[in-house]
Order: structure tokens, then sequence, then C-alpha cells
């Protein structure tokens, strides 16, 4: 009886396994180069108009790397690093040029009550310190949790700013409610000031920087190449990673309605779809654990060109999706077991560049 028992565990264990297998075949027509050595979590990285970069380290570190040299940015505001928080994505104003501005998350621990919580803040560069700091925007409340910080940074076409803050492991209170933050995709101008037309400026008691709600834990956001729309990606519970395409005053679903199922097996919802509530462009299962994205739009990639890229960070490879039709009709793997892919962004120069845990930042080289 007692061999019996543990001959069904192993069956059961050996089915769960099976089932948490990625399928995607591996794409062996590409090589890479090490552009940036020995960084640990590289959250986010951006490049500035002299081809070098500015690279956030999740553990509190911002580093400026020029002619293979890294130089550690001096200035930065105090940061909680606590789990998935610390210093997060990165980005310059599209007028960089002429304004100087950098954009930043991290999770900090301002406010009244213990712990942290996303943070947004802009900045400008002299002699390797951060100066003229603005905090725009600062969730609250704080908590001890360490999960679901987000966060990514993206400007869009008309200026406006997006950024994302995960709902902070209390599922059930944020994401859905207003007048709460976390869960949420939030717009705001350059400033800092609130847009007049976003979607609950005159809601009562609403956050007025809320551009969509009923997101769980966002680490991934690109501005689509075409239609300038927003599109983000989201880690979900087991089997629910999504890809979504974000629209004003819109509802995601988070917990109500998803594809996934808690990590122990159990159900928190019997429900996929529910009127209001908009249904992902995509969704893994079984997830990736997504984390940065960007499309290949350049002609270095021609015959992967208008393909979307997403890091796995749990099957260590870069998910390249060949999108037909509005829906994403194939997935590959490159880049495949060179670590957790953090981040991902199409450089001046028009390669791909891609963050990797415990690596640094590679190139994608297309095989000629």
């Amino acid at each position: 009886m007692k061999f019996k028992k543990q001959y069904m565990l192993f069956i059961a264990l050996l089915g769960v396994f099976a089932c948490a297998q990625d399928k995607n075949p591996v794409n062996t027509n590409h090589d890479y180069e090490l552009v940036v050595k020995e960084l640990n979590i590289p959250w986010g990285f951006a490049f500035l108009p002299d081809k070098s970069m500015l690279i956030t380290e999740k553990s509190g570190e911002l580093i400026h790397f020029k002619n293979g040299q890294k130089t550690t940015i001096s200035g930065l505001p105090e940061i909680y690093v606590r789990g998935q928080g610390g210093l997060l994505d990165i980005c310059l104003h599209p007028e960089y040029k002429d304004n100087g501005w950098i954009y930043f998350t991290y999770a900090s621990p301002e406010g009244e009550e213990k712990g942290g919580n996303t943070a947004l803040m802009r900045a400008k560069l002299k002699n390797n310190t951060l100066v003229d700091k603005q905090l725009l925007y600062k969730a609250s409340p704080n908590t001890t949790r360490g999960q679901h910080f987000g966060s990514r940074i993206v400007f869009d076409n008309q200026g406006y700013l997006y950024f994302t803050i995960g709902e902070r492991g209390d599922r059930d209170t944020n994401p859905q409610d207003i007048t709460r933050d976390c869960g949420k995709v939030y717009r705001l101008n350059d400033d800092g000031s609130i847009p007049t037309d976003n979607p609950f400026v005159n809601t009562p008691n609403a956050k007025p920087a809320i551009f969509s709600y009923g997101h769980r834990n966002p680490q991934g956001m690109v501005l689509h190449y075409e239609t300038g729309e927003i599109w983000t990606h989201e880690h979900g519970p087991r089997g629910g990673d999504e890809i979504n395409i974000i629209k004003s005053g819109k509802n995601y679903g988070w917990p109500v309605i998803s594809y996934g199922i808690n990590y122990s097996g159990t159900k928190f919802t019997d429900i996929t779809e529910k009127e209001g509530m908009e249904q992902p462009f995509h969704y893994w299962d079984p997830s990736i654990a997504p984390s940065g994205m960007a499309f290949i739009t350049s002609d270095k990639y021609p015959d992967w060109k208008g393909d979307l890229l997403v890091g796995s960070l749990k099957f260590q490879y870069l998910d390249k999706c060949v999108i037909k039709n509005g829906k994403v009709i194939k997935e590959e793997r490159l880049l495949d077991n060179l670590g957790r892919v953090r981040s991902i962004n199409q450089g001046l120069d028009g390669y791909i560049y891609v963050g990797i845990e415990n690596l640094g930042i590679v190139k994608l080289l297309p095989k000629k």
C-alpha cells in the first residue's frame, strides 16, 4: 500500500511537471554579443543620444555605461529594496536632447506607513549625479509586502507619460478599486500633472492619474510602432500571464476573470470573461513569467520585423511572438537558457539589446 501511494504521488508530480513545460521551439538563426558584463538584475536601461546607456540595477544602483566603462551615478532617492521592489524602470523624455529629463520608477519608503510602494521621479544628469529631482507620483499606502511593484514607463506619440504599478499582493482590494492605487496603468503629463481627459478625473474619490485598472503585475509596456497604442503584459497566476492593449478607462479583470489558477493549483475564479471587462490579446499557459517588452521595427532583422519580443524569467529565454490578423500565431525561443530575461530595448543602431540576470546586456545578432 505504501509503495502504491508513493507511485501515485510520483505520477501526479510528473503530470504537474509535464504540464508546466514550455513547448515553444528554439530558433537558432541568431547569435549574440555580450555588451555590458557583470550585471545582477538589470531591471531597465535606456540609451542616451551618444549611444551610451543608463542601467538600473534592482538593488538600487544606477549605472552609466560608456566606452566599455561603468560609472555609478549618485543622487538617487532612498530606495526600498525588498522582494521584487527596488530600482525599477528608466526612460528618457522624447525631447531629452532639449530638456535633459530622465524618468525612473522605484520602490519608495516615503510615507507614514512602514514598508514602501512604487514611485515615479524625474531628474537630470550632471557630473554623474542626479540633480533637479522631482517626485511625480508616489503610490499609497505603503506595505511591507515584497511582491508586485510593477513597473514600466512609456511615452506615447502625444507626449503623455504612462507607468504601471502592480497590485502589491493585495489581490482582493486594490486592482478593482479606482479609489486606491496599485494594479493600475497611470497616465500623466510629462511634468506630473493630470491630463484633463484622463478617464476618472471627474469620478468622486478616484485616483485621477489612473488610465486603466484590473491589472495584476505589469512588468512590460511598449508603444505599438504603427497604431500608437499602449501594449502591456503582466504576470498572472499559474497559467494566466497576459498581453493587453490598454484603452482609456477599461477594466482588465484581475482577479474577477482570469485564465489562470493559484500557484497551489486551486481556483480563485470560475470565469474567464465578464461583461465590462477586457479580454487579453494573448495569454500564456503555462506561464512564462514575462518581463520586458519590445517590438522589432528596424531593418536589422528583416524576417522578424514587426514581431513582438517578451522576456521569460521562468524559462530563461527571449520569446519572439509572431502576430498576424490580430493574434499571436507562433512563438519561438531566442537566447535560450542564457538566464532570466529582465529588460528589452531596441537601440539607436537598430539592434535589439536584452538585459539578462547575472550576465549583463547582450546585443541580438541575426545570423547571415
